[in-house]
């Protein structure tokens, strides 16, 4: 739970080798000593990338097991703030070539998502209190030709986080939407940038400032909330002629 002045005591981070997600949790909890947990599959490689932290099994694509893994988490101690950081990119054209691989990008970034942030917000609810961080996508704001699936799988989270969002106010759980735009990391490696990228410390800083004010919604950078209102409204003739 958090202290008397608000600050967070312990981060969970769903998608332990994320890039972002690590920023997020070191911001977090680097001046304020807060304990952080990494959940994924790799635990070699989480313990590898955050000194101090707990690493913990955690698969996001069997849906089956998220009980379960919330009731270990959560038993051991309260969580202020869980981070789903689980994402994957995929290859849009093996995807159109081959339905299964867009099934593989829908199930992890939609299907195993909305499934541990349910399970996630339950927990919460019960604590009463928490934020749960949802990292979505400009992408799902409106989907592109160029990255669709991804696009649609965002689309899909973003719109259950909100909804979920909705369902525990009242309850002293709440969720945080983050829309960045493209990050610089890993994930993204040997990608052309493109205007208004960000990096995964950027993201953190935004989160962190999102989680101390209660927000519910932001977009990294903040120039991207103006830009997709405008390329959200285009007519589709027009915005499918865009070289986005």
């Amino acid at each position: 739970m958090r202290d008397a002045v608000g600050t967070v005591q312990s981060v969970l981070v769903l998608g332990g080798t994320s890039d972002i997600g690590l920023a997020i949790a070191r911001r977090l909890a680097g001046r304020r000593g807060a304990a952080v947990t990494l959940a994924g599959r790799d635990v070699d490689a989480m313990t590898r990338a955050y000194d101090g932290a707990t690493a913990v099994p955690f698969d996001a694509d069997d849906t089956a097991s998220h009980a379960a893994f919330c009731d270990r988490v959560f038993v051991a101690q309260d969580v202020d703030v869980v981070v789903l950081a689980v994402g994957v990119l995929g290859d849009q054209e093996k995807a159109e070539a081959e339905p299964a691989v867009a099934v593989d990008v829908l199930r992890t970034n939609f299907l195993g998502c909305a499934s541990i942030a349910l399970h996630v917000a339950e927990r919460l609810r019960a604590q009463g209190h928490g934020t749960l961080v949802v990292l979505s996508s400009v992408a799902g704001e409106r989907v592109r030709r160029s990255n669709f699936v991804y696009g649609a799988s965002k689309a899909g989270l973003d719109g259950l986080a909100q909804g979920l969002g909705d369902s525990l106010v009242g309850s002293g759980a709440s969720v945080l939407v983050v829309r960045p735009g493209f990050v610089e990391s890993k994930m993204t490696a040997g990608m052309k940038k493109v205007p208004f990228s960000t990096t995964p410390d950027k993201v953190a800083e935004a989160v962190d400032k999102a989680v101390r004010s209660g927000a519910e919604l932001i977009w990294v950078p903040g120039i991207l909330r103006v830009v997709m209102s405008v390329l959200r409204h285009l007519p589709r003739q027009v915005f499918r002629k865009m070289p986005v």
